[in-house]
């Protein structure tokens, strides 16, 4: 098969079109699975239909439906690609999956069948359908070079699929995630310019791409001046389909069966209660209590799990869809106002405090790990880092505790993890020499505790207001203090 080009008209995706022509190109003889998923309007269905049309692949997208409804669907897709005078007639998913498998007698050919999770739910026994198709030393798939892409948005079933005891398990070839855009691709693919209007965007909207096209129809902030009315028009406007779209991710998850616990415990997080006894005083109930919703939300992709790194038992829950963050933190306070109001401009006013506090800070903060992590360039830390993280550190001395918002890690030739750096993001706040004198008290704790590399950390400023002339001299004087701003994290 020759080489595939990536239409012109995609944006990025270079490693999963990567991954998904090799896949589709592989000569090896026999029929191999390969299984894509990601959280709903990241591109998945335009991927897997610009690869079917560049390699005269089969695309055939499943419908909630009946399994006889399925079936018969797909044959008629099937007759139609192929150029059958009448639909074919499927009796049965072991057939229908052989007719699958039979497109790729003569040559490498994708065969995708997208919203795969719609057919198990309506037929449970597909995926062991598959699975048996597929087993060694069967003629239908030996002979074969179909190249079957399961494709699915539910991302707790799709994370079931290939674990454990599942059927699939040990079956597939290709396990792709596609994932949002990073902070600097979204500001590209949303034409935003300036880096502070770029980054307050990317706090509501994240870096899922069908965000723009479909949802906002293209319409971006033009700039700093822009940025409130961009917010008015699209996301608080109840004509716009970004005004219900928090509330319709947790109902396109099968798994989140009571709705108000899942949307009670999303909007605890979103108000600053991180932990899970805050979670469980902000919903009045025992913290033993939420062990299933939050595992549950977490195998959906809506929130992620992070430790801290200085205390094993601890752990934080962030919400991963920031849309959802404000969905929950500035628009269900006041939904039935934003629900009924002809212009919404006195409401975003009123919450600008909770916009700034709530949502833009925490989400600086992570943008700054994960632009540590992955972006920053390797002289700032002094070693490539390995894991990025916060933490808490305390202070027998002062009776307090330290809230570490950036701890850069190493990875030494004896796989231990030296410290690189601790650091302190501020959004709205000019930092000076004050925050400096902070984190120092952190470093000198953690050099006390034994914490391997303290002594040599390096002290991180990252601040959305700027930085005073006295931390910038202090800067210039001293490598080991480093200094970031919303510019630098879009460098």
């Amino acid at each position: 098969m020759a080489a595939l080009l990536k239409p012109p008209e995609m944006f990025d995706r270079e490693p999963e079109w990567r991954a998904l022509t090799a896949f589709a190109a592989d000569p090896a003889p026999g029929a191999t699975l390969g299984v894509v998923s990601g959280r709903r309007r990241q591109g998945k269905t335009f991927l897997l239909r610009a690869l079917c049309r560049a390699a005269g692949g089969f695309y055939f997208a499943a419908d909630e439906g009946t399994d006889r409804e399925s079936l018969d669907r797909l044959g008629a897709t099937l007759a139609e690609h192929l150029g059958a005078p009448a639909p074919f007639s499927l009796e049965t998913w072991h057939s229908a999956v052989d007719a699958l498998l039979a497109l790729g007698r003569d040559q490498q050919i994708p065969v995708v069948i997208d919203e795969f999770p719609y057919l198990v739910r309506a037929n449970p026994q597909l995926p062991s359908i598959i699975q048996n198709a597929l087993a060694p030393l069967r003629p239908e798939r030996d002979t074969s070079r179909t190249r079957l892409l399961l494709c699915g948005s539910a991302m707790s079933f799709m994370g079931r699929l290939l674990s454990g005891n599942a059927p699939l398990r040990g079956r597939a070839g290709l396990e792709l995630i596609v994932p949002t855009l990073d902070h600097q691709l979204a500001a590209e693919f949303w034409g935003i310019e300036d880096p502070v209007t770029a980054l307050k965007a990317n706090a509501i909207v994240g870096g899922t791409p069908a965000y723009r096209r479909e949802f906002a129809r293209d319409d971006t902030p033009a700039g700093p001046d822009d940025f409130d009315a961009w917010v008015l028009r699209t996301v608080l406007s109840p004509a716009s389909p970004l005004f219900r779209e928090a509330r319709y991710l947790l109902a396109d998850e099968p798994e989140l069966h009571d709705a108000g616990l899942y949307h009670s415990v999303l909007a605890a997080i979103a108000a600053g209660n991180t932990q899970r006894g805050g979670i469980a005083s902000f919903l009045g109930r025992k913290s033993g209590d939420l062990a299933h919703p939050l595992t549950v939300l977490e195998d959906c992709g809506l929130i992620t799990r992070e430790p801290d790194v200085f205390k094993a038992n601890r752990t934080r829950f962030r919400i991963a869809e920031p849309l959802v963050t404000f969905y929950h933190g500035v628009m269900r306070p006041i939904w039935a106002d934003l629900e009924h109001t002809r212009d919404a401009t006195r409401l975003w006013q009123r919450s600008a405090r909770r916009f700034s506090g709530g949502i833009l800070g925490p989400h600086f903060e992570h943008i700054c790990r994960e632009w540590s992590r992955h972006m920053a360039p390797e002289e700032m830390f002094g070693d490539f880092p390995n894991q990025v993280g916060s933490g808490t550190v305390n202070d027998p001395g002062r009776h307090t505790m330290y809230e570490v918002d950036l701890a850069v890690f190493g990875l030494d030739d004896d796989n231990r993890r030296p410290l690189l750096a601790v650091g302190e993001a501020r959004w709205g706040e000019t930092m000076g020499l004050g925050h400096l004198e902070r984190l120092r008290r952190i470093r000198a704790l953690l050099v006390a505790q034994g914490r391997l590399g303290a002594e040599r950390a390096r002290l991180a400023c990252f601040s959305g207001a700027g930085f005073t002339d006295e931390l910038v001299a202090a800067a210039a004087a001293d490598e080991r203090i480093v200094l970031a701003g919303v510019a630098d994290l879009y460098r």
